[in-house]
């Protein structure tokens, strides 16, 4: 019975002792193992960074001075030529707005005044002779008014968003003719047009033919 003991005894400090064994990590002296570790993986920064307009190429720098002032992306890509007409352009679609908007205003006031129900108020075009006299027979002075009001207004509007499209094609045409800047046009480039012979599939015969040829350096 004690030699029992003494067996499960010694076999619990066996047990004991492997398990010490096995969860210690030796990490001085000359037995001492290396534990890898897993490597710590930063997330990748993902934050769009802003980055000042020294630092942005020539098609996004041009691009951006014609937005901010039109015209100002063409001198930046040295087209001078260009800075009057995006302007011509710029002031004749500018005059239409105006003058649209002007006359919209104008009979939009007469046909207020009109319709408001006061007979002490009197539009500027109800005493004349012409199509928006007060005094023609089914009202059709009055409908004229509206007639035209609605007009302008409308021509007024589109004339707006063709000064937007304006802005845009400029901003267009600077970004890319700063992108035409950095192309190769130089003499060694050439583009000729020349005879060729072209076989005829499933045939022995060839027919004349053009060859566009574009030789680079």
């Amino acid at each position: 019975m004690r030699q029992l003991a003494a067996l499960f005894l010694f076999l619990g400090i066996s047990f004991g002792t492997s398990l010490t064994s096995t969860a210690q990590v030796v990490t001085t002296g000359a037995d001492s193992a290396r534990v890898a570790t897993p490597a710590v993986v930063e997330a990748p920064d993902t934050t769009r960074k802003w980055k000042p307009i020294s630092q942005w190429s020539r098609p996004a720098k041009a691009a951006f001075y014609s937005a901010v002032l039109p015209g100002l992306g063409q001198a930046y890509n040295k087209s001078y030529w260009k800075i009057p007409l995006v302007y011509a352009a710029g002031g004749v679609i500018g005059f239409f707005i105006y003058d649209n908007n002007r006359k919209y205003q104008d009979f939009a006031k007469a046909l207020r005044i009109r319709l408001d129900g006061d007979s002490t108020t009197v539009d500027a075009y109800a005493n004349t002779t012409g199509v928006y006299s007060a005094d023609l027979a089914n009202n059709q002075g009055t409908l004229n008014l509206r007639r035209s009001r609605d007009f302008f207004r409308k021509y007024r509007d589109l004339d707006i968003i063709l000064g937007v499209v304006a802005w845009g094609l400029n901003i267009m045409e600077a970004h890319v003719d700063a992108h035409l800047k950095a192309f190769d046009v130089s003499e060694e480039l050439s583009l000729q047009l020349k005879p060729n012979l072209q076989h005829m599939g499933g045939t022995t015969s060839y027919s004349a033919g053009l060859t566009l040829q574009l030789n680079l350096k």
